[in-house]
């Protein structure tokens, strides 16, 4: 079997690195790295390596003459590192996995260039598995940076000194990190929250509902895509480290429960914090949290009415404006019309980073 995984992007292309696609010996095609663009050529690249043929970075852009043949209409410049996976390959594979489902964050790093080009050593939080077999220093270097890109939540390609320098550009090494799934807490137990629950679950969001009403979780409606937790907003907030890229949303629609469930979540750095309701309700709801000593400051970070005004009504309608949103404000967008706006489409690397 072999592996065409695109390992760097340039301008605009219409997936991010890790974008893998698997050939195998009975001719077998599995995933995609450009949606289309280039999958023909990539298939030869992969009947040439199980034929013999090294492995090796293969670039395809506006810019080259192989563009015209392949057809890679986004405006941009993909890498692709197509190479066999043999047993320590697949080795490193399932003990990326393995991190993955456990929800430990977790690098898989790749050697691009030369004699052992293929090589992966994957990086743990309790150290490394495997190693590039180039050097102990290129293994260390190596490891140290990809302890950055996890800390980033990013993937690139780093290049070394053939002893392994971080001054150099002699080798090339794809660091592709895996951070942990970021956590949704849909306080109330309503239509509208099952509908998110099984929207945002596919875009990988690990979602929690909670409702201190037993009776209102019993549904299998719930529990069908979500962790359902029995509790008050403020305690069972009490429990979690929330971060930037996690969303707490509050559905209850009773100020007993919603009041404390936004005052809990505004103690913590959680990145988006929304609450349904009319804008009367919102109006109503701001004076009761200013009268509890919220500042205005605090007050901007709640999206109420939250959502894209895209004139939703049913569940599932709210749901897609709801996660529209949250999608929206996660990469820096404004959420308006694509065929409105000027510039990329996708941020690049470095913008995603610093968002």
């Amino acid at each position: 079997m072999v592996a065409a995984t695109l390992v760097e992007t340039v301008g605009s292309a219409p997936l991010d690195p890790g974008a893998e696609m698997l050939v195998d010996d009975s001719g077998r095609i599995e995933g995609s790295v450009t949606g289309g663009c280039v999958e023909g050529a990539l298939v030869e690249e992969a009947q040439g390596v199980l034929a013999g043929s090294p492995p090796r970075v293969a670039s395809y852009g506006i810019s080259d003459q192989q563009a015209a043949d392949v057809g890679l209409m986004c405006g941009g410049t993909v890498r692709v590192f197509v190479h066999e996976l043999g047993e320590s390959q697949r080795a490193a594979l399932a003990a990326t996995r393995e991190a993955i489902e456990a929800e430990q964050p977790v690098a898989l790093t790749t050697l691009l260039e030369g004699p052992g080009a293929g090589a992966q050593m994957v990086v743990t939080g309790e150290g490394t598995i495997g190693d590039l077999g180039v050097s102990d220093l290129l293994d260390r270097t190596v490891e140290r940076e990809a302890r950055g890109f996890l800390d980033q939540g990013r993937s690139a390609i780093r290049r070394y000194s053939r002893k392994g320098e971080v001054m150099g550009s002699d080798i090339g090494v794809s660091i592709q990190a895996f951070g942990p799934p970021p956590s949704m807490v849909v306080f109330g137990a309503i239509d509208f929250s099952a509908a998110l629950a099984k929207i945002a679950g596919e875009v990988g969001y690990r979602v929690t509902i909670v409702d201190a009403r037993e009776a209102f979780l019993q549904s299998p409606r719930f529990s069908e895509h979500a962790e359902v937790v029995v509790g008050w907003p403020d305690r069972y907030l009490a429990t979690r480290e929330l971060g930037p890229s996690d969303a707490v949303l509050v559905f209850t629609h009773d100020a007993k429960f919603d009041e404390p469930a936004l005052v809990a979540a505004l103690q913590s750095d959680v990145g988006y914090i929304g609450a349904l309701g009319s804008r009367r309700t919102q109006a109503e709801r701001e004076e009761r949290l200013r009268a509890r000593g919220l500042s205005e400051d605090e007050l901007a970070r709640i999206s109420a009415p939250c959502g894209l005004d895209v004139g939703a009504r049913t569940p599932a309608e709210t749901a897609v404006a709801v996660l529209g949103e949250i999608l929206a404000l996660r990469a820096g967008k404004r959420g308006g019309r694509l065929a409105d706006a000027s510039g990329p489409i996708h941020a690049r690397p470095a913008e995603a980073a610093k968002g």
